[in-house]
């Protein structure tokens, strides 16, 4: 069995100790995610495993003949061969092998007995290394491989320097899954990667002999991935059992008892600072004052990162519109002779969440910026409803962002006045952290200023999103922030994701582009996926049979689907109407149950008894109110998701 060991792995940079005396081990079927809070060191930890950087202690252990393979994040540039003969060069080890057969099979021809014996027994086992590396099948193997990962066969005589930074990327990942490893290191490899190349790369894990670590920000792809999960956390490695799923579940836990041994401490050290400074010059308690200083410099102090604390963070409320948010009729775009887009019809209602989904050049950045009047040049119309003011979002945005300001003064120059004193906890919600906050928009990465381009959108009154890859550049706790605000948010969304978890959990009617034209379905993503996989069993079934699939049948159930899709959505408004009535009232209760609270504890109404039983009978029946409809909001919560989930 193949395996890379590591023990007691400690790496410092500077002041800062980046691996505590780490130990991992990963082997022929390990199938594991590497996880922690942004800048925690997971990728200096892959590039340790991967020998490309070394540890300051400890040691690391390679089974002989072990193979390891490494995909960083980004950087990777192809040139000076097409994309066929680029992934090619993934055998390259290969070559080496056969150049070795070669002259042994040339010194063999004069061999003596002696010598023969041990160069036979070579050729065999690198023969049988090389039959095992899929070489003699390379060809339908990078055929195979490039396809899944979303290049078509037109591009594979392409030059690869004609292919954009993600595509390159793309081109890497094809790489390093071409030379079947026998341990695979990915470091984001989905940041890159479509909807459709997502599920190729799953699929292709589970079939995968080897083992493999991965670093990912996609929920989904975890879960559907890994069995195991290593969490770096303050330098400290530690391994969960189970997928990511369980492995957060496990880790809240945790996290809640550690928060909990914080406010303790935190207390604690209060208190004894608090007698400190009482009695620092009291002779009487100078041995007391001292037992305590004493205590205070020997206690280990529990530190909580930033990534750990709790950010909930609201924007502006939509400005009212009227019932439509947005109408296409006959939308259409074509390249050239390309078409992408043809007779495209749409009415979206306000408050809906659309999430449009297709093919890599489907269409979808296309109709994105069709919406937000970016292109006006296609056919058909494109109009938005009554009183709707829209903003954009796209991976583009970054590129305007230039200059000396600050990232706090960048912010804060255009910000509604109510938000800025929670401009600080917005900007750590998207991974500006403790002096980010200071770096001038000069020096900023092209992933931060696509996430302070979609934070600065965030913070104008609007009630039309139309979001292109919002996601993009977010970790785990970044994206749940995200989409916490964006159901919330009560205006209209239209976006595209290539995150399956964010899509799910968001969307509420789903888009469809194709070569066959634009479907409609009445439910979220994950409704979308089940109809269509039913409707393929149900063909595949019809042709197997030998039945025919009348138009008139596709037509009544096409009627029958946006009835039922009509009627679940209009459920869905209700149950969320009446939710947001509820948290009125609750916020309303909350407010005359603290100024009940504030009443009694004036010295007027409390050194009164008649006075204070009249306030207190008053906040008692506030807080019982208080708490039944609370538990209403919890009854209506609950109806909620479960139509939402079934929708």
């Amino acid at each position: 069995m193949a395996f890379v060991q590591f023990t007691k792995v400690s790496l410092a940079f500077g002041d800062r100790d980046l691996l505590k005396e780490v130990s991992l081990n990963l082997a022929t079927g390990s199938r594991a995610a590497l996880t922690g809070a942004n800048g925690s060191g997971k990728t200096t930890l892959m590039q340790v495993i991967a020998g490309k950087r070394a540890a300051d202690s400890g040691e690391r252990a390679v089974e002989k003949g072990c193979r390891v393979s490494y995909l960083p994040q980004s950087g990777i540039v192809h040139q000076g061969k097409t994309l066929r003969d680029e992934a090619e060069t993934a055998y390259a080890e290969i070559y080496a092998l056969l150049a070795r057969l070669e002259d042994i099979g040339g010194q063999l021809q004069s061999a003596d007995e002696r010598r023969a014996a041990p160069l036979l027994e070579e050729y065999h086992r690198l023969e049988e290394r090389v039959e095992s590396s899929g070489y003699y099948t390379r060809e339908a193997s990078v055929s195979m491989v490039l396809t899944g990962l979303g290049f078509s066969s037109e591009d594979f005589k392409r030059p690869t320097e004609e292919f954009s930074g993600g595509w390159q990327m793309r081109i890497a990942l094809a790489k390093v899954l071409l030379e079947r490893p026998d341990i695979l290191l990915l470091d984001e490899p989905t940041n890159y990667l479509d909807i459709e190349a997502r599920a190729w790369l799953e699929d292709w894990l589970r079939s995968f002999s080897g083992g493999y670590l991965l670093v990912s920000h996609d929920r989904y792809f975890l879960d559907v991935c890994v069995n195991e999960v290593y969490e770096l956390f303050q330098g400290n490695l530690k391994r969960y059992a189970g997928n990511y799923t369980a492995y957060q579940q496990v880790r809240q836990v945790e996290i809640e008892s550690l928060m909990k041994r914080y406010a303790e401490q935190q207390e604690e050290i209060a208190k004894s600072e608090d007698l400190i400074r009482r009695f620092r010059y009291k002779a009487s308690k100078a041995a007391m004052v001292q037992e305590r200083i004493k205590r205070l410099e020997k206690m280990e102090r529990i530190e909580i990162p930033e990534s750990l604390k709790k950010i909930s963070i609201r924007f502006p409320p939509p400005p009212h519109a009227g019932r439509i948010a947005l109408t296409l009729d006959k939308v259409g775009k074509s390249y050239g002779e390309r078409r992408v887009l043809s007779g495209l019809d749409l009415t979206l209602e306000s408050g809906e969440k659309l999430v449009v989904v297709g093919r890599n050049g489907a269409g979808k950045t296309t109709l994105l910026r069709i919406l937000a009047n970016i292109d006006s040049n296609h056919e058909g119309s494109a109009r938005y409803g009554a009183g709707v003011v829209a903003g954009y979002f796209s991976q583009d945005a970054a590129e305007t962002l230039t200059g000396a300001e600050s990232v706090l003064d960048f912010m804060e120059a255009d910000a509604p006045s109510s938000l800025i004193p929670r401009i600080r906890d917005m900007l750590g919600a998207f991974l500006f952290r403790g002096d980010d906050v200071y770096k001038s928009l000069s020096v900023l990465s092209g992933g931060e200023k696509s996430r302070l381009a979609l934070l600065k959108m965030l913070l104008k009154p609007m009630n039309l999103l139309i979001l292109d890859e919002p996601t993009n550049h977010l970790d785990l706790q970044s994206k749940d922030i995200l989409l916490d605000t964006l159901r919330a948010y009560t205006g209209t969304i239209v976006f595209v994701s290539h995150d399956r978890a964010f899509m799910e959990a968001l969307s509420t009617k789903t888009l469809e582009l194709s070569l066959l034209g634009p479907r409609l379905f009445y439910g979220n993503y994950a409704y979308y996926l089940d109809r269509v996989t039913t409707s393929s069993a149900t063909a595949l079934s019809n042709k197997g049979q030998g039945v025919a699939s009348p138009d008139a049948q596709t037509a009544r159930n096409a009627v029958a689907e946006r009835e039922a899709g009509k009627q679940r959505q209009t459920l869905l408004k209700r149950l969320e109407r009446q939710e947001a009535e509820i948290l009125v009232h609750i916020e309303e209760l909350e407010t005359e149950k603290a100024r009940l609270e504030t009443e009694l504890a004036r010295p007027d109404v409390y050194s009164s008894g008649e006075k204070a039983r009249a306030v207190k009978a008053r906040l008692d029946e506030t807080a019982a109110r208080l708490e039944a409809k609370t538990a209403e909001w919890e009854v209506k919560t609950a109806e909620l998701e479960t139509a939402r989930n079934s929708a």
